[in-house]
């Protein structure tokens, strides 16, 4: 079976559809280039040769069955190659509201750009090209894939259903470094990379197909359920809701490939519960658990949070500052072989809820300003009565009485810029974005808490 993908450029219909409701640096401007490209290639599926373990520790095999694919990918690379720093970030496109999106781009993308990495995000599963319904409770009703949506860009390409996603990932990632979509690029290190449902495909293709394959130099998961997902039929996407529910299983532990999973409030409990899962750092692993967020948030929805229509405002918590630093800190330790810190695990009581502090935020893990110097009570957790999209939204609840915890502006924003030095002493929040960080601080609850009613 051959393992070249061919690339030629999508042109035409109405552009590059990738969903994204939070806004990227400017590309031209920071001397990058996106384009979208078909990838046509023959994959294989996999069958299991021993039982899919909870430790992670299982082995696959080629099923001996093949299938044609044609699907695309999305690359933002610097225009210059020398500009390029080595690294390879593959994004497994996100299908949870049955389209494809690249949620991952959007926390990591101005790291992504000062840091001169290339990336490219692939349309590795059934429901981004043929279209179907969401898996993970995002919306309701079957969603149009590409194909349907732009037929004039998208009209050639076929997916042959998701007992092939792993391999079209694989061949992908592997043949896109010789070819034209990084023409001129002299790539060192491939990192994987996903969120969600994307990061439970991740968890399987870590445990059974990287051993095979040896491709990625590291993995960052981001929001994992606990479960890991099937190996898919053809013909058809995965549903995840029942795969949800299957045996918690770990990242395995004997492979010498760098993994960082990160790991929000709302992955631990509720119809993900990647509790069970968690694991113990190790030389080749860390688990990093951010206090005070959401598995979505204000971050990834931006301007779009009204359209949610959520009881109570969705998290803000500043997990993107983490995810900046998580990418960092995974490319540092496959370049350089130093290994990121290990981060406290945050704190579960009988093992179904989490501690709290006075003021209602969660204690223990990587902590940040948001949470250490607080104004609101920010949870991963949904309100009352909450939609099943706005479960994975968690809510942000004003705090009352600031003037009981600061005793003014000057105090609140010494103790937000303690909590911000401490985090990036920590190695959980890059120096660079200390500006940005310290701008997020908002004195001016202060002065409305004050204010006479």
């Amino acid at each position: 079976m051959s393992t070249q993908v061919d690339f030629s450029p999508l042109r035409g219909g109405r552009g590059i559809l990738l969903m994204a409701a939070a806004i990227g640096p400017d590309l031209t401007a920071a001397g990058y280039s996106e384009a979208e490209y078909l990838a046509t290639g023959t994959a294989s599926g996999y069958r299991t040769c021993s039982p899919m373990a909870s430790d992670g520790r299982f082995d696959l095999e080629p099923d001996g069955g093949t299938a044609h694919f044609a699907t695309r990918v999305v690359v933002r690379r610097p225009a210059d190659a020398a500009n390029f720093n080595g690294t390879l970030v593959v994004e497994w496109l996100n299908v949870s509201s049955g389209q494809d999106a690249g949620p991952d781009y959007s926390y990591m993308a101005t790291e992504l750009v000062r840091g001169g990495y290339a990336w490219v995000g692939v349309s590795a599963q059934w429901a981004g090209i043929e279209g179907g319904t969401p898996t993970i409770a995002v919306a309701e009703g079957r969603q149009s894939g590409l194909a349907e949506i732009d037929p004039d860009r998208y009209g050639g390409l076929h997916h042959p259903g998701d007992a092939y996603c792993y391999d079209i990932y694989t061949k992908i990632a592997r043949s896109i470094t010789e070819a034209e979509p990084l023409a001129g690029l002299h790539v060192d290190r491939r990192l994987a990379i996903g969120e969600s449902q994307s990061a439970i495909a991740l968890s399987t293709y870590i445990n059974g197909v990287q051993p095979l394959t040896e491709l990625f130099d590291g993995f960052l998961v981001h929001s994992r359920g606990g479960a890991i997902a099937p190996l898919g039929d053809p013909g058809r996407g995965v549903d995840l809701r029942p795969a949800l529910r299957g045996t918690p299983t770990q990242i395995r532990d004997d492979i010498p490939v760098p993994v960082i999973v990160v790991q929000t409030e709302t992955d631990l409990f509720g119809h993900l519960a990647y509790y069970p899962a968690r694991q113990e750092d190790s030389n080749w692993f860390r688990l990093w658990e951010i206090a005070g967020t959401a598995h979505a948030d204000r971050f990834q929805i931006g301007q779009f949070e009204k359209f949610l229509q959520c009881r109570l405002p969705v998290n803000r918590g500043q997990q993107v500052f983490v995810l900046r630093a998580a990418l960092r800190a995974l490319d540092t330790w496959v370049r350089v072989g130093q290994r990121p810190p290990s981060a406290p695990r945050l704190e579960v009581v009988r093992g179904t809820e989490f501690a709290v502090d006075a003021n209602g935020n969660v204690l223990g893990g990587v902590r940040t300003p948001a949470v250490d110097a607080p104004v609101a009570v920010l949870s991963g957790a949904p309100a009352p009565g909450a939609s099943p999209i706005c479960e994975l939204f968690g809510t942000t609840t004003p705090l009352p009485g600031l003037d009981e915890l600061y005793v003014d502006e000057a105090d609140y924003l010494a103790k937000y810029t303690a909590a911000a030095d401490a985090a990036i002493e920590a190695g959980f929040v890059l120096a660079e974005d200390r500006a940005e960080l310290l701008a997020a601080a908002e004195p001016e609850l202060l002065t409305r808490s004050t204010d006479p009613v």
